[in-house]
């Protein structure tokens, strides 16, 4: 299956290559090869020069770990969240393939954040590097019962509270503009495995007052 916008091939500072943006390939009809969607961002300079220079050295990465990056969405800067708890954000979002389980995909992004200097003393602080796993297919895990447990945290639990297991779909995934923003330029009909919704109608559903606050800052 293709579905195929806008074309994006150029070679960025780090030297990588990227496939055509807005591209959903199914690779493996067996079921074999999963369909990854992942949320990058950050707010604070670590080796780079820049949290967008971050960003991209973090994309270049993951395409170098048996992750490949199908499509990439623009770059968007996010106002902290929460509001006040540092600079703004730069964030976007990977369409990726890989034959990977989830925990190894999971364990290649966060050593991928302690590389570029991550260190979690803080839960939703400034970070150098943020790389969230959101979906890998249809997947949900461990099950539908602890998926809807942390689904529905009140905010102060959200701030207070962190899972010690991996959590598919990403239980906030539905209700971050700064996460759906960027999906819609790389899978906006992938849909939710739980609620049922495309990326597009999560999307629609949003205050429209945050979807203002998120400007592209890349084509």
């Amino acid at each position: 299956m293709t579905h195929k916008s806008r074309t994006y091939n150029a070679k960025n500072a780090s030297g990588c290559y990227y496939a055509s943006q807005h591209v959903m390939r199914h690779k493996d009809t067996q079921g074999k090869c999963n369909q990854v969607l992942v949320a990058i961002g950050g707010n604070l300079m670590g080796q780079k020069d820049s949290p967008l220079d971050e960003v991209e050295a973090a994309i270049c990465e993951i395409s170098q770990s048996g992750v490949e990056v199908a499509a990439k969405s623009r770059v968007f800067r996010t106002p902290c969240f929460p509001a006040g708890a540092g600079p703004d954000f730069v964030n976007a979002a990977l369409l990726c393939v890989t034959d990977l389980p989830a925990p190894a995909i999971l364990q290649t992004l966060h050593d991928i954040e302690r590389r570029a200097g991550r260190v979690r003393a803080q839960r939703w602080g400034p970070r150098i590097l943020d790389l969230d796993l959101l979906a890998v297919g249809a997947q949900i895990c461990p099950d539908l019962k602890r998926y809807r447990q942390w689904a529905g945290l009140e905010l102060a639990e959200q701030m207070r509270l962190a899972p010690d297991e991996l959590i598919l779909p990403h239980p906030r995934l539905h209700e971050r503009a700064f996460v759906l923003v960027p999906l819609m330029d790389i899978a906006p009909d992938w849909c939710h495995p739980v609620l049922r919704k495309t990326v597009a109608e999560l999307h629609a559903a949003l205050d429209p007052a945050d979807l203002a606050e998120i400007r592209p800052i890349s084509q």
